[in-house]
């Protein structure tokens, strides 16, 4: 079973009050000035819904900016971009982040949703999908709702399968980021 997540952020803060006419503004693109919408706005002042709304629309803006054009260079925007997409989650997710053969970013893609302690993940489901995007390399990630980011013997084995079978499509397995309120590569602790 499959799901792919699509993240809603159409009317995120029509409730939020509107800043005053006499607040800063700042200039967009085309050098017209434009109100800061977000000026004022306090992160205690938010519920638990726009708070993983502002989540949401953060992870969208850095999947945005890290798309085809950039090369994953920094483990540490692919960890802060993770951090925001995942680890608010209240259920555990399995997801790929695809790249091409210079590792620019095809796609940020759920592949799996489970329960608070677990998600099923499908090898074959995977593979299928790297080719699908004609991935040449992957990194994979999942969330520990627990927050604890230390990877179980279930996460190195799939871990292992997932490599296994990618390896047979020349789809290269680069990382394995574990995400809780830390992020545990399994790369930089030798395990991939």
């Amino acid at each position: 079973m499959t799901k792919t997540r699509q993240t809603h952020q159409s009317d995120l803060f029509q409730d939020l009050p509107r800043p005053s006419a006499t607040r800063k503004t700042r200039k967009t693109r085309d050098d017209s000035a434009a109100p800061n919408r977000f000026e004022g706005v306090r992160i205690s002042s938010l519920t638990d819904e726009e708070a993983r709304s502002v989540c949401d629309l953060a992870a969208s803006y850095l999947t945005k900016k890290l798309r085809k054009t950039d090369v994953l260079t920094s483990p540490e925007a692919t960890r802060e971009l993770l951090r925001l997409r995942v680890a608010p989650l209240p259920d555990e997710v399995f997801g790929c982040v695809w790249l091409d053969n210079r590792h620019r970013v095809i796609g940020l893609e759920e592949m799996f949703r489970g329960t608070v302690d677990g998600a099923s993940v499908h090898p074959r489901v995977v593979t299928r999908r790297a080719l699908e995007v004609n991935a040449a390399a992957v990194i994979f990630y999942h969330n520990h709702p627990s927050g604890i980011a230390e990877p179980s013997q279930a996460d190195l084995r799939i871990t292992a399968r997932l490599k296994e079978a990618l390896n047979l499509v020349e789809t290269r397995v680069l990382d394995h980021l574990i995400v809780g309120e830390e992020i545990t590569s399994l790369a930089e602790r030798g395990l991939i």
